[in-house]
């Protein structure tokens, strides 16, 4: 079948048995591929009674039938699992080159089971697939650990692996690909899991041809595209995803001293994409496929790396780890920023529980004998670099602050929830519901917890159109009005460019609906309509929530956090988002009920009949 290898690859690193399923093509033609097919099987595998950590949940890397399709920005991947900081559905997405190599080894997709009984590393090398010792790799640096892969791996073989964070089972822990440029399954966790299972890495090479069913109209596609994504987005090729970080703080989308300050327009200047150029970049780097390249390369200072070229901060890094913390120091962003891909840790998450930690701190209800006599004050880099190191390694303060905001929060208790930001145990992105009425509404019913990119509609009110898209354009992010229809479409969206996949960042340059209709159909030979391609994202966002519903996520996690439903200090904006209405807008498009979960009537229009529960 055209766009897919049709085999996904099945290990129990409990036994050490490796199989090769085939998925069903009517399984395939109902979530696509990546995090929708992925969290079908995930749902498939049982819920209720699976630890996070535990041998018994699994570890699903997904590709799409987009994936190394040779359409741009598309080289792309996704990982699916049970998360072990929020306690639901987790998904974490990635670019880089990582997924379409492990595409051509002859597999869309890798599951994970069971737990070794030593640390252990995958080898699909040329057709072969191995689970290798992993003692000489247990305790690397994700940068050291990718180079001995590489150096095994060969020419044209890629890496992705965790780091001690990983190692550790931190909750906050990421999985990196392709190493100190590399890009970060970043959300939820999914670092933890793999390193739950005692598997360090997985170094792939590969050059079996992804069949395409017209290649002409792909090629077509690339060539009409190009010329307006490149110019659509000479700024963010130049600048990187934070040349609008200033802008951001000017909209009091930003956030600002844990969430708790509307303005800080001289800080928000010194980390700015254009300061960052100016002062530390050396360079930039692509992912595969991609007309863009939004990655920074700057130069590590100080550590063990001195003076070598490393992945620079992206926008959500310097809008948590720099303006979140009150440090408008770049210089120690950086390092923040290299520590945590070093370590394996999500810097979102990490920025988040550190802004956190300062509050507590500042409010007395973290002291000098809970962190060793290190002072939590804002703006602190030797605290920030301090805390990462701490987390890592889960010693001091660091075990609880890895846990995250809702777990320290609830430890420390008091007034700590009060300021603890987080939805549904993960913590925001550098995107606030008080600046954009559709951020409060994604966020709020994200399946993952505080994500803006499951509906990414923030960035298309009061900016960007997309036309093709079915609802009209919002001019006023102050109102209700069309914002819950607005995420509804835009979230169904998101959900068939996880599961193609698809870089978001390609619908600044240009890219809308229909052209995503026709490269699908393209490279599957199947000849989608509006209808069936829409109804096909609705489906892959209800799959996600029947998993969350299974374990008691409902209308009560469906919120802000507290901070975020109040009037900010300091400037920023002052109109709070009436979420109850807008959430019961969103519910009667979703064909929910009161309490948040998909109707049968739903479940059956979505060919999910199998659901509903009797």
């Amino acid at each position: 079948m055209a766009g897919y290898m049709e085999a996904v690859l099945d290990i129990d690193l409990s036994t050490g048995g490796i199989t090769t399923l085939k998925v069903d093509e009517t399984l395939r033609r109902q979530f696509l591929g990546g995090s929708g097919l992925g969290a079908a099987m995930l749902l498939d595998m049982g819920v209720e009674g699976v630890d996070p950590l535990s041998p018994e949940n699994p570890l699903i890397f997904m590709t799409g039938p987009v994936t190394a399709s040779g359409l741009f920005n598309s080289d792309r991947f996704e990982v699916v699992t049970r998360s072990p900081l929020t306690g639901i559905f987790a998904e974490a997405s990635a670019g880089g080159y990582w997924g379409g190599v492990f595409k051509r080894c002859g597999y869309d997709g890798l599951i994970i089971r069971g737990k070794a009984s030593s640390p252990v590393y995958l080898a699909l090398l040329d057709g072969r697939v191995e689970i290798k010792d992993a003692a000489g790799l247990w305790g690397q640096d994700t940068f050291r650990a990718t180079e001995r892969l590489i150096d095994e791996g060969g020419k044209g073989s890629r890496a992705l692996v965790i780091g001690p964070a990983g190692e550790h089972c931190v909750p906050l822990a990421c999985i990196i690909a392709d190493g100190k440029h590399g890009r970060a399954l970043g959300r939820c966790g999914v670092g933890a899991v793999m390193g739950s299972k005692l598997l360090k890495g997985i170094v792939v090479r590969g050059d079996t041809p992804v069949p395409v069913a017209d290649k002409k109209i792909i090629t077509e596609i690339n060539r009409r595209m190009a010329p307006l994504i490149r110019e659509n987005m000479a700024g963010v090729s130049k600048y990187g995803t934070c040349g609008g970080l200033a802008d951001s703080e000017a909209l009091g989308n930003l956030p600002i001293r844990n969430w708790g300050q509307g303005s800080w327009p001289e800080g928000a200047e010194k980390l700015t994409g254009t300061t960052l150029a100016d002062r530390r970049l050396t360079g930039t780097y692509k992912c595969g496929s991609c007309m863009i390249g939004c990655g920074r390369v700057v130069k590590a200072r100080g550590g063990p790396d001195d003076g070598r070229e490393i992945a620079g901060p992206e926008y959500e890094t310097l809008g948590l780890l720099g303006t979140n913390l009150m440090n408008d120091d770049l210089d120690t962003v950086i390092k923040a920023n290299e520590l945590c891909n070093r370590f394996g840790l999500d810097t979102i998450s990490v920025g988040g529980v550190i802004g956190f930690a300062m509050e507590a701190w500042e409010r007395g209800l973290i002291g000098p004998g809970d962190t060793g006599g290190l002072a939590l004050e804002w703006g602190s880099g030797g605290a920030i670099v301090a805390l990462i190191e701490m987390i890592a390694d889960r010693k001091g303060v660091g075990e609880l602050l890895g846990r995250g905001v809702r777990a320290a929060a609830a430890e420390l208790g008091g007034e700590a929830v009060e300021f603890a930001a987080e939805i549904k145990g993960l913590e925001p992105p550098a995107h606030d519901g008080r600046a954009k009425f559709t951020a409060a509404v994604g966020m709020a019913t994200s399946n993952r917890g505080a994500c803006h990119l499951s509906g990414f509609a923030h960035d298309f009110e009061e900016g960007a159109v997309l036309e093709d898209l079915g609802s009209p354009a919002l001019t006023d992010r102050f109102t209700p009005v069309g914002k819950a229809e607005n995420v509804f479409r835009m979230q169904n969206l998101m959900g068939i460019l996880d599961s193609a996949v698809i870089c978001k960042f390609a619908l600044f340059g240009g890219l809308t609906v229909n052209p995503i209709i026709s490269a699908i159909n393209a490279v599957t030979g199947w000849s989608l309509d509006r209808d069936a391609f829409f109804t096909l994202g609705e489906r892959i966002f209800n799959v996600k929530r029947i998993y969350n519903n299974r374990l008691g996520i409902g209308r009560k996690d469906d919120t802000l956090p507290v901070r975020m439903l109040r009037k900010i200090r300091g400037g920023g904006t002052t109109v709070i988002p009436p979420l109850y209405d807008m959430l019961n807008q969103y519910y009667d498009y979703r064909g929910w009920d009161e309490f948040g979960k998909p109707t049968p009537e739903k479940l059956v229009q979505l060919g999910l009949e199998k659901y509903v529960e009797p």
